[in-house]
């Protein structure tokens, strides 16, 4: 594929040429992405090819070496996670990390400052069941859409998703799935990881493959949809392979 350019401003989320080390040791090496305002970007890639890596760079989780990244046209790679959430940007870890000795309410409340929170248990009426539940009691599914819920009762211009379909059943995945496209429809930025390719393709615009960490794939969800055989090549061999 070669080195990437760098990409034009966008409303929504742009990253140029970001390098992100863990232990001096780059795991992430110059990968640039543009995932636009209203719109579902899928990051795909195999266990370890850096996807949270990039998107912890993204959230400021992890430093990154070099390179750009903006929101909205404004530069953030050296700003702090805090700064980068007052600016709009939401990031949801793997593993459905809760407050689990808070309750449901509690949770949201905590990230919630002036905001409402009645909108996410409209948003999810599962959990307006669960109001007054310890958060370390409700099903898999249930804390992740405590996690998804904590992050949206923040009113993010964008969101980053990372496996948010990890561990759970078909249908919470689903229903959890929805409640994405919904939030894309109303004109979220959302970069979604996510180890279902098939289900991330089809709800995503545009795609990114990750490998050994560098991007060897930009294109439309589309395309990686009706080629399978192109994105396990993406996924096991080289950028000039799968060309």
């Amino acid at each position: 594929m070669g080195a990437q350019p760098p990409p034009a401003p966008v409303s929504g989320l742009s990253v140029s040429r970001l390098t992100v080390e863990r232990d001096h040791l780059p795991i992430v090496r110059e990968a640039s992405l543009v995932a636009p305002a209203g719109e579902i970007t899928v990051l795909l890639g195999v266990n370890g090819a850096g996807k949270t890596t990039l998107i912890e760079g993204i959230s400021g989780a992890t430093p990154v070496a070099s390179g750009e990244i903006t929101l909205d046209g404004r530069r953030i790679e050296r700003k702090r996670p805090t700064a980068r959430a007052k600016l709009g940007l939401a990031h949801v870890e793997q593993g459905r990390s809760v407050f689990r000795d808070l309750t449901t309410e509690q949770n949201f409340l905590v990230a919630a400052g002036d905001n409402d929170v009645e909108s996410v248990f409209e948003l999810f009426p599962e959990l307006a069941r669960r109001r007054n539940s310890r958060a370390g009691l409700l099903s898999g599914g249930e804390q992740q859409m405590v996690a998804l819920g904590r992050a949206l009762v923040r009113r993010p211009s964008i969101l980053l998703l990372d496996e948010l379909s990890l561990g759970l059943a078909p249908v919470v995945v689903e229903r959890l799935f929805a409640a994405v496209r919904d939030l894309a429809d109303s004109g979220v930025c959302v970069l979604l990881v996510e180890q279902f390719a098939d289900l991330a393709l089809s709800v995503g615009g545009r795609a990114y493959v990750l490998r050994t960490g560098r991007m060897v794939f930009e294109g439309e969800c589309a395309e990686l949809a009706a080629s399978p055989g192109l994105l396990q090549r993406l996924y096991l061999g080289s950028a000039e392979e799968a060309a």
